[in-house]
């Protein structure tokens, strides 16, 4: 597995049959619900049968970035991938260290929808263009190389599809930044700073 040095960069059963309720909010509710009993029991991130560690708040997902992106946006909110890899010991320091502290992890909740995809994944993702592939296809496709890796989106899909895959994100974090890098990453997208000048040049005003 291939690590980059980025540090050193400046469902409960519910209801199916009411009427005009849509996947996507069969999802809402079953995020709800979660998220209810995540706040109540404070929960930590758990190990998956993919062995990837899993916040509670990541996004729930039926896979299609179009309608994840346009989901975030209506929620006034970016969307982010976090790509990983079973075995990954930046993805568990990001888990483990970056989204443990509550400043960061609330700052991200806030303003951002997280997809959490694998690297070498078999689920079936419908891409801006429509493209289905598996996760370890699409990868591919966008040219994930490192783990973990971040992409960020525009705030709205529109002419994503007639672009190349690798000039849809606005930014990726390739490999672990640590924890103030992590948070001023996010910043610079949710602040469009990327629309003034380079991630460096944001580090470098910001302190």
């Amino acid at each position: 597995m291939k690590m980059s040095n980025a540090q050193d960069l400046p469902m409960h059963e519910i209801p199916t049959s009411l009427p005009g309720l849509t996947r996507r909010g069969l999802l809402a509710i079953a995020a709800s619900v979660a998220l209810a009993g995540n706040r109540a029991a404070a929960a930590e991130p758990t190990v998956g049968e993919d062995g990837l560690y899993h916040e509670p708040w990541f996004l729930q997902s039926f896979l299609d970035l179009r309608e994840d992106l346009e989901s975030a946006a209506a929620a006034g909110k970016r969307l982010a991938i976090m790509w990983e890899l079973r075995g990954c010991p930046y993805c568990r320091e990001t888990h483990l260290v970056n989204f443990a502290d509550a400043g960061i992890a609330s700052y991200i909740r806030d303003n951002f929808e997280v997809l959490q995809l694998n690297l070498i994944g078999s689920r079936k993702v419908t891409d801006f263009d429509r493209q289905e592939l598996s996760e370890k296809e699409l990868a591919q496709k966008y040219g994930i190389r490192f783990t973990p890796t971040f992409q960020f989106f525009p705030p709205s899909p529109d002419g994503l599809d007639a672009k190349d895959a690798m000039a849809r994100e606005v930014i990726r974090a390739p490999g672990y930044l640590k924890p103030p890098h992590f948070l001023a990453m996010f910043r610079f997208v949710r602040e469009r700073a990327y629309e003034r000048g380079s991630f460096r040049d944001f580090l470098a005003a910001n302190g």
